[in-house]
Parts: C-alpha cells; structure tokens; sequence
C-alpha cells in the first residue's frame, strides 16, 4: 500500500473510516429507536390490566452477532442518555423506564406507580370488595327468605287489603301492609330453615340452600330472621292496626314453631300449613277495614282449599326426597297414590261453591260466580284424571294447574268486586224485594185464615189438611178448631 503524506488525503481516508464505522451503529440505533417505540405503544395498550399499579414490562431488543455487537457497545453512553431522557420526559403519564440489562440487549425496568394512583387502586379494591360481600349476603338473604314464595304470600295479602278496601284503595296503607307481610314471610320461611338445616342437607333440592351449603352460619341467619320479623310486625302495628299486627305474629309462630317440627311429626303438618297460607289475605282484609266479617273469608277459604290439591302433588312428585329428608308426608304411606288423589280431588270440589258465595254475600258481580266455575272445574277435571290413573304425568299436571289456578281467581276477585255504593244498593234491593215477599206472605196468610175460617164455620175441613199427613210425614199433624 503507497502511503498518504499528503494532508488532503490524510483528511479523506479519516472521513471514509469513519463513514464506515458510524453507519453500522447508526443503523442499529434507528433500529432500537423504532422497537422502543413499538414496544411503548404496546405497552400503553395493554395499560388496562386487572393490576395496572403492578405491571411490569420486560423486553429485550436482541441484535445480530457480529458487527451490530460493538456498535451496541459504543452507543451504550449515548443510547442509555437518550432513553433516561425519554423516561424523563414521559412524566407520570407513561411509567415505563427503558435501561441496559447487558451488552447483549436492552430491557425495561418495572414501572413505578404514583402515589396517587396507589390510592386509587386501594380505594377501588375495597370498593369492589364491598361490592362482593353485598352481593354475597344479598343472595343468602334472598334464598333464606324464599322470595317467591314470600311474593306469593304479598299478592294474597295485598288481594286481601284491596277486597277491604271498600270503593277508595289508601295506597300507602297497601304498600305498608305488603312491606310488613314480605318481612314477616321472610323471617318464617328463614327461621324455616335454621330448624331444618340437617333435613335440607339430605334432599336434592334443598342441599345448595345456604345453609346447609354453608355460605352463611347459623347465627346470622337466625339474627336476620329475628329482625325482620320484629320490624314487619312493628311495621303492620304502626302503620295498619293491632289486629294486622297480631295476626302476622300470629302465623310467624304457627309456621316456625309448630308447622316446622309437625313435618317431621306427623302427616297432617299439611292441613297446618293450609292454615298458615289461608291467614294472610285476612291480615290484608283486617290492615284495610280494622276488622274480620263473613265475607272477609272467602279467599281464605279458597286458600285453605287450594293448598291440599297444591301439595298433595308436590308431595307425590317429591316423595323420594321427602322420605331422603325425614319429613312425614301423606304421600309416603299411600304407595299406589290412590288416596293422595282421592284427597286432592275431594278439596277441589270444596272450592266449586265459593264463586257462588262471593256473588251472593255481595262481594262481586254475577260474571265471577261463572268464572269461577269454570276455573274449579278446570282444576277438578285434573285431580280426577290423577284420581284415575296414578302417574308423575298426571300429578305434574294437577301441580301446574294449581299454580295456574290461585292468579286467574285473585284477579277475577279483583276485576269483578263490588265498591261499597254498589254492595249497598244491592243490599237496599235484597232488602226491598224481602220486604215484598213479606207482605205478600202475609196477605197470602191472611187470605188463607180467612178461608179457613169460614170453611170451620161451615163444617169443612181444608184439603191441605189430608194432604200433609201422608205425602209430607216429617211435617206437624195438623190441629183443627173444632177437634
């Protein structure tokens, strides 16, 4: 090689070396500019994980062996400059810091979190743990109660309330009576199942139930159904009456106390529970009026008579469960099923007559009577089919009638009702047409005394008198004058 003396080309050479030597190292520094960057839009994507004050990010930039190696080594003062400045400059807005893990690549140091977004984070938490418990103990509660069976309690209670009313509904008053008879129902069906805990942990259906699952413990099930039912009947004896109140008390007792432990007793635990669900229409009808007359009974009744045929076939559906749980149903000594349908049946025509008494005693209109005929008939037609063949298709039918049943005959109850003008004027006209019959009677009655009296005067004896002897011999023998 002829040597360069002149300063010219002394001068060129360093400048073509250098070219050749910086190109490399700037060609490697685009390409980490460019991964860092990509990386820190990645990063703020995934910004929205469940712990973002935690997250750490490590990514390394791997480059070629070879000729890319020292040229990472003599950018490392300016490169590690440059991206401190870039960690600087991102605030707290962008908590990544990028660094040098070694000579081989470039790593991302774990983020660090603000102070206030540590507080934050906290606040969140517990906020969302709040939210869990509530939901958790919200649930229980739920089941504990039995809300729909609670709600079916309400709709009674609130038909009953109404069918009190008269012709002017005091809504207020009704949405109290419902709030104290859903606490009072909630605080029986709980109380329901502290006592039956062992019973439900053997039956299929009631197992996952909260507590013999477990979710909740004794005490404070027991403290909540305490509660509830102090509050429900303070509710009903401050805001309806005493009478409201004694009777919500009342049923608690007779459900928790006594229909309870009787299931476990003896077979006629139903014809108790029947009791129990008759009562709350007539809390209803005692919350509106302060009072129980004659025809506050007719939805009782139709309750009390509904309840057999309800659960006769719940019974027989279930019969396998009940005997798992030890409960004492009359479905279990009737293995043909014959006499449970034969009592189911007999309750439905119990109710056939009540249509006809809620028209009569002034309550509805004449269009409920027919109604409710033919409801009752719909439902016997199903309790015979079960009486005649005794199959889970014909008792899961008769059960689906029943449910269908209660609603339809509350509602016809409530469409058809009779405001107090109205009851009053058929009163009037009742009253006026007995009038009438009276004293057509007692014309009648005198006319015939006089007939008779002449025909004594004349020796004659009435033709009524051989005719009440032998057709009719339950009736008095008559007496003549002249005998």
């Amino acid at each position: 090689m002829i040597p360069i003396t002149s300063p010219v080309e002394r001068c060129c050479e360093i400048f073509y070396w250098t070219r050749s030597q910086i190109r490399p190292l700037a060609t490697a520094a685009a390409a980490m500019w460019r991964n860092s960057r990509s990386f820190s839009s990645k990063l703020r994507s995934s910004s929205s994980s469940p712990n973002p004050s935690t997250t750490t990010s490590i990514f390394t930039f791997y480059h070629p062996i070879g000729v890319a190696q020292p040229c990472l080594r003599a950018l490392y003062p300016y490169t590690s400059s440059l991206f401190s400045s870039l960690s600087l400059s991102a605030s707290s807005s962008d908590p990544i810091r990028l660094g040098f893990l070694n000579s081989h690549g470039v790593r991302g140091f774990s983020s660090v979190a603000d102070p206030s977004s540590l507080a934050s984070s906290s606040v969140v938490s517990r906020a969302r743990e709040a939210v869990d418990l509530s939901r958790h103990y919200g649930r229980c509660y739920w089941e504990l109660s039995k809300a729909r069976l609670s709600m079916l309690v309400v709709a009674t209670s609130g038909t009953g309330f109404v069918l009190g009313s008269g012709s002017t509904v005091d809504l207020g008053g009704l949405c109290w009576t419902c709030a104290g008879t859903m606490m009072v129902a909630a605080s029986a069906n709980s109380l329901n199942q502290v006592f039956e805990i062992k019973n439900d942990a053997k039956m299929k259906r009631t197992h996952r139930r909260p507590l013999p699952s477990g979710r909740i413990t004794i005490p404070h099930a027991a403290t909540w159904a305490t509660s509830v039912g102090l509050i429900g009947t303070a509710m009903l004896a401050t805001k309806a009456n005493i009478l409201a109140a004694g009777l919500a008390a009342s049923n608690l007792i007779l459900y928790a106390f006594v229909y309870t432990p009787l299931k476990q007793i003896h077979p006629v635990n139903t014809w108790v529970g029947a009791i129990v669900g008759a009562i709350p229409p007539l809390l209803g009808w005692a919350a509106a009026s302060g009072q129980i007359s004659l025809n506050a009974m007719i939805l009782p009744a139709a309750l009390y008579f509904w309840q057999i045929p309800h659960f006769m076939a719940l019974a027989y559906l279930c019969r396998d469960d009940y005997a798992a749980g030890g409960y004492k149903m009359y479905s279990l000594a009737d293995a043909t099923g014959q006499r449970t349908a034969a009592v189911a049946l007999r309750n439905c025509l119990y109710l056939i007559p009540l249509g006809y008494l809620a028209y009569d005693w002034g309550i509805t209109s004449g269009w409920f009577c027919l109604e409710s005929s033919i409801l009752t008939l719909a439902i016997t037609a199903t309790a015979f089919s079960f009486y005649r063949h005794c199959t889970m298709q014909k008792a899961r039918r008769m059960f689906h009638a029943s449910l269908l049943y209660l609603p339809v005959f509350m509602s016809g109850l409530l469409f058809h009702r009779l405001s107090d003008n109205e009851q009053t004027m058929k009163e009037d006209s009742s009253k006026r047409m007995l009038d009438d019959l009276v004293q057509e009677d007692k014309y009648t009655a005198e006319k015939i005394e006089t007939e008779h009296s002449r025909g004594v005067a004349q020796g004659r004896r009435p033709p009524v008198a051989y005719a009440s002897v032998a057709p009719f011999p339950f009736l008095p023998v008559p007496v003549y004058a002249d005998s």
